[in-house]
């Protein structure tokens, strides 16, 4: 057998993943095409590359060779196909965003636009997954959300930096619900509510799951993307947490949990630093407009959530901070 490029894709994602399942589903294959997959270029390089065990794998010393070369590969390979097909387009610059789910998303593309440079952006609910296309060089940065008890798969060689060490998560609920005419509403003030969680964000459900246990409740829990529990929450059917720059409506409530008791961590991450120098203010800068526009997001902020708000745009939020570490291969 012959290998190719999208073995090496393979490979890099099982290993970004640490298991098959995973790994199948961020490529879209089926798990049983995935391990045949795997063998045949376990046989074509004449040795195990992982070993399998029940908590997932782990790369053998052979696995970590073949991988260590296998990344460049890739990335080297991105950057060959982006640069040609700005050549073809005749020198346009394109910068290649990811993003999880954010309200400062348009302000961050809106500041990045300029003569000669169009940014293009790629949406996805598993952080995991937009982090391991932008090692590979099919992304150039990536913004994502980290849930606090439940740590993302850094792909080695790449530099992050901390935009929001902890964000509170909120919680949404139907304008009318008694707990909505409070500013701030406890869990068990939730106790009888149906919840709404998305599974397919990685660590959300472990995170409300954590959560709620820790207070004792166990309530009813619905499945469904963030468009639906807010369709939902609007007609009185479930709560759910949100980010706390999400807005009030006249049908539904933006309220603060007592105690802070889900976060999670903001990160941009890119290849070098060099990108992370060309598009952080920028993205800084939006958020910080999305924060103050929310009436409950600012008053926790005022409140001494983070020290203190930003007067400006131009001013970096004490406690968010240029916090930039890198995973060395």
């Amino acid at each position: 057998m012959e290998l190719e490029v999208r073995h090496l894709r393979a490979l890099c994602a099982i290993a970004d993943a640490g298991s098959l399942h995973r790994a199948a589903r961020q490529l879209g294959v089926a798990q049983p095409t995935l391990s045949t997959q795997l063998t045949r270029i376990e046989q074509a390089l004449g040795g195990p590359l992982f070993t399998r065990e029940r908590t997932g794998c782990r790369p053998t010393p052979l696995g970590r060779t073949v991988l260590g070369r296998a990344r460049p590969l890739l990335a080297d390979m991105s950057t060959l196909v982006r640069e040609a097909r700005a050549a073809a387009a005749g020198g346009d610059s394109r910068l290649r965003v990811g993003s999880t789910a954010s309200r400062a998303l348009a302000g961050w593309l809106r500041r990045l636009r300029r003569p000669g440079l169009e940014p293009t952006l790629q949406m996805d609910v598993s952080a995991n997954a937009l982090l391991r296309r932008v090692a590979e060089g099919q992304l150039d940065v990536a913004f994502v959300h980290e849930v606090e008890g439940s740590a993302l798969h850094i792909p080695e060689g790449l530099r992050l930096r901390v935009l929001v060490e902890r964000e509170p998560q909120f919680v949404m609920l139907p304008a009318d619900h008694p707990a909505a005419a409070r500013p701030v509403v406890r869990l068990a003030d939730l106790a009888d509510d149906r919840w709404m969680v998305d599974p397919t964000v990685d660590g959300e459900w472990d995170g409300v799951h954590r959560m709620l246990r820790a207070v004792g409740l166990n309530p009813r829990v619905l499945h469904g993307d963030y468009h639906t529990a807010a369709s939902l929450v609007a007609t009185g059917e479930v709560v759910t947490v949100c980010q706390p720059s999400s807005q009030s409506r006249p049908d539904m409530a933006v309220r603060r949990l007592y105690g802070d008791p889900l976060g999670v961590r903001l990160l941009l991450a890119a290849r070098t630093r060099a990108e992370l120098d060309a598009v952080f203010p920028a993205l800084e800068d939006a958020y910080w407009e999305v924060a103050r526009q929310s009436t409950a997001y600012r008053e926790w902020l005022e409140g001494g959530g983070i020290r203190t708000l930003p007067r400006c745009p131009a001013t970096t939020a004490a406690g968010a901070g240029r916090v930039e570490f890198v995973r060395a291969r």
